[in-house]
């Protein structure tokens, strides 16, 4: 067996039918700082993105990039899974309620990279499955 490797997630890119609409979500209701959102719209950058942290973006892909015709949501992946702070858990869920995105699944104690959390599944605008968790301290 090999060793393994020390890796952490750097970024995902996500096809998205509208930018503008999933930054909304992604920046506006999730709260996720967005970056080069002033390049992608003057032409001079391919995306906007959303930090999750210091080391991880999610990269939206408008259908200028992807040609507009795959599937959106159907793809290989389940979900992703995106931690927050617990005393921001409340916060969090005050905006997703106030932006009418449904809760599909939770709130639920699961098992994820660092133990046990507490997580809700929601879906983003393009239909892709998201679990939000916080750890307690």
């Amino acid at each position: 067996m090999a060793e393994p490797v020390r890796g952490a997630l750097d970024h995902i890119v996500l096809c998205v039918a509208d930018v503008e609409r999933s930054l909304a979500f992604y920046s506006g209701v999730l709260g996720l700082a967005a970056e080069r959102v002033d390049e992608w719209r003057s032409g001079k950058a391919p995306f906007a993105s959303v930090r999750i942290g210091p080391e991880s973006i999610i990269d939206l892909l408008g259908p200028e990039h992807w040609g507009g015709s795959r599937g959106l949501g159907a793809g290989n992946v389940d979900h992703f899974c995106i931690a927050v702070a617990e005393d921001e858990w409340e916060g969090l869920l005050d905006r997703l309620a106030r932006a009418g995105v449904a809760t599909e699944k939770g709130p639920m104690r699961l098992s994820g990279a660092r133990g046990s959390g507490t997580a809700i599944y929601v879906r983003d605008p393009d239909g892709n499955r998201l679990e939000l968790r916080y750890y307690s301290a």
